[in-house]
């Protein structure tokens, strides 16, 4: 979190792609802990990973490495299960953003349905909570999820913002005032607005521009980047892109 300048939007960079470069060949190279110290050093805010149940990208051993490897914030994505809540409780991350997974989905696919899955998100948002760890859910930017969010006593939620990402023609107005009138909704009732998936550099910033909205989380776009330009120009580049509009 940015003590110093508390209304600057934020950045988490997702680091989870420099694992599965590194692991289609297997060995230790790319390696997500000197890809966080690039992050740091490019003026990203916090570093996210996913570990998912089958350790396609972020392995159990890349999490300790990652967390010592700066002094920024680590944000673990996790299943609402019982094997990645003692795996938070054990490394215990500044925050953990509950996603949903499927083992065959390419990548996280619509947000979490805190509101239906309420029964099984409790306890979980409970022990997180308890052990020191900020609790987000990855949710869809509509109302019933918000409420779902405040039910559970979640301090944060971070918005889908994919339908956005692919929207085309009048519809990135319609999806666009969407996420501006959920992040609206969360921060009137106390809760912290973060925004991510699909954001680039071409559209990142009308969803930037949203007042609300405390950060993004940005990692399969910048990581693709970096093959081009490295990964502390790609993240530079963002960074001025959501500077240029708050």
């Amino acid at each position: 979190m940015n003590v110093l300048n508390p209304g600057r939007l934020r950045l988490g960079v997702n680091i989870d792609h420099v694992a599965t470069i590194r692991n289609a060949r297997g060995g230790e190279h790319p390696d997500p802990a000197r890809a966080a110290e690039i992050v740091a050093q490019a003026g990203g805010d916090g570093i996210t990973v996913h570990l998912r149940e089958d350790r396609r990208h972020i392995r159990d051993d890349d999490l300790e490495r990652v967390q010592s490897a700066t002094g920024l914030p680590l944000n673990l994505e996790m299943a609402a299960t019982d094997e990645m809540l003692a795996i938070a409780l054990r490394h215990k991350p500044h925050a953990a953003c509950i996603v949903p997974e499927k083992r065959e989905e390419r990548t996280t696919e619509g947000g979490l349905d805190a509101a239906g899955l309420h029964n099984q998100l409790a306890p979980i948002v409970t022990r997180l909570t308890e052990a020191g760890i900020r609790v987000s859910l990855f949710i869809a930017p509509e109302a019933r999820q918000i409420e779902a969010a405040m039910q559970l006593g979640a301090p944060v939620v971070e918005l889908h913002t994919g339908e956005y990402a692919h929207a085309t023609g009048a519809d990135v107005a319609v999806e666009l005032k969407r996420i501006a009138d959920m992040a609206a909704l969360a921060a009137k009732n106390g809760i912290e607005p973060h925004a991510g998936h699909g954001l680039t550099y071409e559209n990142v910033q009308p969803i930037a521009a949203i007042p609300q909205l405390a950060e993004l989380n940005i990692g399969h776009y910048l990581i693709g980047e970096a093959i081009f330009c490295g990964l502390e120009a790609s993240v530079k580049k963002m960074r001025m892109l959501m500077d240029e509009v708050r």
